[in-house]
């Protein structure tokens, strides 16, 4: 297994990029991971490791902008950041290192822009979210502001240090937008609306950011073949509570593609 740490630039943002090619034959399709809201390239852990040994596919992770090792952010996130990551920063990404059309693989925030990008009508594959969020619910305002309190009363600006650069950058930029009054308006359903690939869906049934409304919703919503994966006693991350249960499972839904 090949795996590649490096910087991508775009203009003067600088991204942290990791590749992982196990050798992966160069006709089948890469997948891009996108992180949480609080992610990195470094807090999924080994998972996309073992993803790519299961796979044998091409493996992109990076982190984004204020994130992880690549630039800090200078600057307040707006309502739209999601929208801007989507349309340039994974736009740039997909283009500089996908050969073929990519599968996107989407936790929580980044499930959100990989359905934003999906509803673009862009070249991809297909699309797998873990946890995504299409609108604000009062749920994942209540757990924020929790996690905001830990920030201030906790250890948990020490243990996030180990995996953000600009760690205050990170969490502030990420916590603030959320808890913003203008973003409660936030929501991407018209893009779900647009989406015309295959798309599998995972959420813990006790998910404590979000509700399977959101779950629901992509059912409902979209156009293409859709599957889903609820997990019993399993919160917001199951590609850390169940690892090899998600990796059995994408590797089943691939291949019946």
């Amino acid at each position: 297994m090949l795996i590649v740490n490096e910087l991508y630039k775009i203009n003067n943002v600088s991204l942290e990029v990791k590749l992982i090619n196990n050798n992966a034959k160069k006709f089948v399709s890469p997948l891009v991971m996108l992180h949480e809201g609080l992610g990195s390239v470094a807090l999924w852990k080994d998972f996309p490791e073992k993803l790519a040994n299961k796979l044998n596919r091409k493996i992109i992770v990076y982190s984004r902008k204020g994130m992880g090792k690549s630039s800090a952010i200078n600057e307040p996130r707006s309502v739209n950041f999601m929208h801007v990551e989507a349309k340039h920063y994974l736009k740039n990404i997909i283009e500089h290192y996908c050969e073929q059309e990519p599968i996107l693989f989407g936790h929580s925030d980044g499930a959100s822009i990989a359905l934003i990008y999906a509803g673009l009508n862009t070249p991809i594959h297909s699309i797998i979210v873990e946890a995504p969020h299409l609108m604000v619910e009062e749920l994942t305002i209540k757990e924020i502001s929790k996690i905001k309190l830990q920030w201030e009363t906790s250890n948990l600006r020490e243990k996030l240090a180990k995996y953000h650069d600009d760690v205050d950058g990170a969490f502030n930029g990420w916590c603030n937008i959320w808890l913003e009054k203008e973003f409660k308006k936030w929501n991407i359903e018209e893009y779900i609306k647009k989406i015309n690939v295959p798309l599998f869906a995972i959420q813990g049934e006790d998910d404590q950011y979000g509700s399977l409304r959101h779950i629901n919703l992509l059912k409902k919503l979209l156009k293409k073949s859709f599957k889903k994966l609820i997990i019993k006693n399993c919160k917001h991350s199951p590609h850390q509570e169940y690892p090899n249960l998600i990796i059995e499972r994408l590797s089943k839904y691939l291949i019946s593609l």
